[in-house]
């Protein structure tokens, strides 16, 4: 038995004005001006429950992998309240070096048309309520929730990888070259 103080994590949130937050049954959902959006926490072992205007988060136990899922839980719901107010925002690149590609949105999914002379085009996921706008070489990624957002660059920019040739030469693809928060037009 250790002599040491057994140290257990508690944090508290606010949430803003603007937002509505409820927990049911473990799960959480917030509203805000730009959509709303729910979290399940039944998998991660924390207390949590909300309090007024605050969210309470606490840990069970006193070890790193408990202090590690606390912050983790604390990042996640930090980032759902902001994106409900502010949002996200990803823009990628189209990059070719002899066949044009040409990016177009259809029926939830991303179409990529012409990639190395491909006839058929290649289809990518859009997750969640993400937007997708293309300007010229530019695709651009918006939405409410950062996984969401994300998950479609990655799903978009995994989609056209060259395999089987040298990377170093055949530098075709749809490549993320900047992330921002708040959602630009």
């Amino acid at each position: 038995m250790s002599t040491k103080q057994v140290q257990v994590h508690e944090s508290s949130l606010a949430i803003p004005d603007k937002v509505k937050v409820s927990l049911t049954k473990r799960i959480l959902s917030v509203e805000g001006p730009l959509g709303k959006t729910r979290r399940d926490f039944k998998r991660i072992p924390l207390d949590l429950h909300v309090e007024g205007k605050n969210i309470v988060i606490k840990s069970l136990g006193s070890r790193k992998k408990d202090y590690a899922i606390f912050n983790t839980a604390q990042s996640i719901i930090k980032s759902l309240l902001e994106g409900v107010q502010k949002g996200y925002t990803f823009k990628m690149k189209i990059v070719y070096a002899h066949f044009p590609i040409t990016v177009k949105v259809k029926d939830g999914k991303i179409l990529v048309e012409n990639f190395q002379g491909e006839r058929a085009p290649r289809t990518s996921k859009i997750y969640g309520d993400t937007k997708v706008i293309t300007k010229g070489d530019d695709v651009i990624l918006t939405g409410p929730v950062l996984t969401d957002v994300s998950q479609t660059a990655a799903s978009l920019q995994q989609n056209t990888k060259v395999k089987n040739k040298d990377h170093r030469v055949f530098l075709d693809g749809i490549y993320l070259f900047e992330k921002s928060s708040g959602i630009e037009k």
